[in-house]
């Protein structure tokens, strides 16, 4: 049985907003174990990425646990890192040197670096572009400088806030590919925050609905669909259109409650 990574016990946040309070999250408990990829879905507004920060550091509970790795999240755990939706690659950098920071920042130079963003670059797709600037890349490809900056540091836990939200369909669906192969090779334990219910079936094990705010756990769903994963066939797939009805039934009534 994987070890539990990350426990989640009656969490609730309450932001304060000239001088009103604005519930986003209330009352959620979820376990997460070592090597899964979980998604988190719902409605905009709902807390998903306020989840996320939550198990980052990035913010404080205000009522509830968080624990990662059985210790109380109280900063930015060593264990974590992070991917945003925005690429937030430095423009005055190479994707080399970009590519290069995480590791810089913990002391690996020479040829040690050269040897760790060689493969990144290359696991990347990014061979030909080392010295490129970010103005002259794609968003998909400086998604992937991004990706890369916080894989190459190995982190245990890997936090994704609607990375791909921005790309075309296409983009997408090749990043999708490639994130699939980079967790199948390392395995990290994963949690993604998406709009997009067939991004979620795609990528994660088991989907977490969430309700329209304060975001409350709604449902918890396992993917069953065998990996590897081919992200063009899967979609043409009976289970995978199984999966998509099962989860829409009850995350469709969420969205037409948020509309209404």
């Amino acid at each position: 049985m994987p070890r539990l990574r990350i426990q989640i016990r009656d969490l609730s946040k309450t932001f304060r907003e000239g001088g009103r309070e604005v519930p986003a999250v209330s009352r959620v408990s979820l376990d997460i174990l070592d090597k899964e990829f979980v998604a988190l879905v719902g409605p905009s507004g709902c807390g998903k990425s306020t989840i996320l920060n939550m198990i980052g550091g990035l913010i404080a509970p205000s009522a509830g646990q968080m624990l990662i790795d059985g210790a109380p999240v109280r900063d930015v755990p060593r264990q974590v890192g992070y991917v945003f939706q925005k690429d937030t690659v430095f423009p005055w950098r190479t994707v080399t040197r970009n590519i290069a920071l995480g590791l810089e920042y913990r002391g690996v130079t020479g040829p040690e670096q050269g040897r760790r963003v060689g493969e990144a670059i290359r696991l990347a797709g990014l061979a030909g572009f080392e010295e490129a600037f970010p103005a002259t890349l794609s968003g998909g490809m400086r998604q992937r400088v991004a990706l890369m900056r916080t894989l190459i540091v190995e982190p245990e836990i890997l936090l994704m806030d609607e990375p791909f939200g921005a790309l075309d369909t296409h983009t997408k669906l090749n990043l999708h590919a490639e994130l699939l192969a980079l967790w199948e090779a390392k395995h990290q334990t994963v949690v993604f925050v998406t709009h997009d219910l067939s991004e979620a079936i795609t990528l994660a094990d088991r989907i977490v609905v969430l309700t329209r705010r304060p975001g409350r756990v709604k449902m918890i769903h396992e993917v069953k669909l065998p990996r590897p994963r081919d992200v063009i066939k899967l979609r043409e797939s009976d289970e995978y259109a199984q999966q998509y009805s099962q989860i829409w039934h009850v995350l469709g009534e969420e969205f037409a409650g948020h509309a209404v």
